[in-house]
């Protein structure tokens, strides 16, 4: 199949997570045959961090005008299979309508952001990617989030197919890596500071570090306030590029998952980090929420956790339990969490031709 996307960016993996997504994706279809062609705004921000500049087998095409691109979008369309728009495209709006006024046999939209999404649009707040139509006219809609997130899509936004396309790893890119002393450590945490992982965040790894002056802790990431309550057994290193996250999931004994607000509240809702550490076979200590046994099971492939006293716990777990631990994380990995394996679920989704479920009129539901 030709593939034609209209995303966010692939080509810098700087402070979002769609890159490493789509980089998986893509090596995955091109592995199968197919054929991407991804449209991404070419903003300074991305541009003075791009670490990537070809997809393989495919075609990248960086634009500073959606005026200027159309043509060649237009071009591209008209031979596409598959056409998909994904959240947060800076031209998300401009590039559905195209979307939906070509040719491609299946029109697409992946919501790589569904929570965000909805919280914005039930708050009110203008959703920059979606237009007032919703999502209506797409013949499929994925989310990266499940559950009751799937109704919420039908109800609110009109979409009349919907389905899960869960985040996924690439093994070649993350798996185990010979260990880095920089980056040793009995707990680490890597991401970007969020205010709304806080809270879990003092009560899964500051207030245990408190508990174990003893043990080394260290978190990796970027944007951390002045005003974040360091400790002396609290290590630092700054935003690491993907290439780098091997090396700090193989050195730490014991790595911490926490979830976005949004989507811990909204449930099935694994994290693309979440699949990287278990590649990399490290035991997870992970915030707790629904849908996440459909992913691991917990106390057997994962460790989910609520208080400090839940992380104090898992810190006193034998070194050949929690390998036994990451082993089987990376086991479940490899058989259910893969790039190459969301690729062949996409290929059953874009095959099945089925009469979609009847929608709901967004402007009714006061979308």
């Amino acid at each position: 199949m030709l593939i034609v996307v209209f995303g966010l960016t692939i080509s810098s993996s700087w402070g979002n997570g769609h890159a490493t997504l789509w980089r998986g994706l893509c090596g995955a279809l091109a592995r199968r045959g197919h054929h991407v062609v991804f449209f991404e705004r070419d903003v300074p921000y991305y541009a003075l961090n791009r670490d990537l500049w070809e997809i393989p087998d495919g075609e990248l095409v960086l634009y500073r005008d959606w005026a200027e691109v159309t043509p060649t979008a237009e071009e591209r369309l008209a031979a596409a299979d598959v056409a998909i728009v994904t959240s947060y495209c800076p031209d998300g709006v401009e590039a559905a309508e195209l979307v939906l006024s070509s040719p491609a046999e299946m029109r697409v939209f992946y919501d790589l952001d569904t929570p965000v999404t909805l919280a914005n649009l039930s708050a009110g707040k203008e959703v920059p990617y979606i237009g007032p139509h919703g999502l209506s006219g797409f013949d499929l809609v994925l989310s990266y989030t499940g559950g009751s997130a799937l109704d919420a899509l039908r109800t609110q936004l009109g979409a009349r197919r919907v389905a899960p396309l869960y985040g996924s790893v690439d093994p070649a890119a993350h798996r185990r890596v010979a260990p880095q002393p920089q980056y040793a450590a009995d707990l680490s945490y890597l991401g970007t500071y969020a205010a709304d992982r806080q809270a879990a965040l003092r009560e899964l790894l500051i207030e245990p570090a408190q508990h174990r002056p003893g043990q080394r802790f260290l978190i990796g990431g970027a944007q951390y306030p002045p005003e974040f309550p360091w400790l002396g057994n609290i290590f630092f290193v700054r935003h690491l590029p993907p290439s780098e996250h091997p090396a700090f999931y193989s050195s730490s004994r014991l790595t911490l998952n926490i979830t976005r607000a949004a989507m811990a509240r909204m449930g099935w809702c694994p994290s693309g980090r979440l699949f990287e550490a278990a590649a990399c076979g490290v035991p997870i200590l992970s915030d707790s929420w629904p849908g996440l046994e459909e992913f691991f099971t917990p106390g057997s492939e994962i460790l989910a956790a609520e208080t400090r006293e839940d992380a104090i716990a898992a810190l006193d777990l034998s070194v050949a339990e929690l390998a036994r631990m990451g082993r089987a994380a990376r086991e479940r990995t490899e058989a259910q969490h893969t790039s190459d394996q969301r690729v062949r679920e996409l290929e059953r989704l874009l095959a099945d031709r089925a009469p979609p479920a009847p929608g709901i009129d967004i402007h009714s539901a006061g979308a």
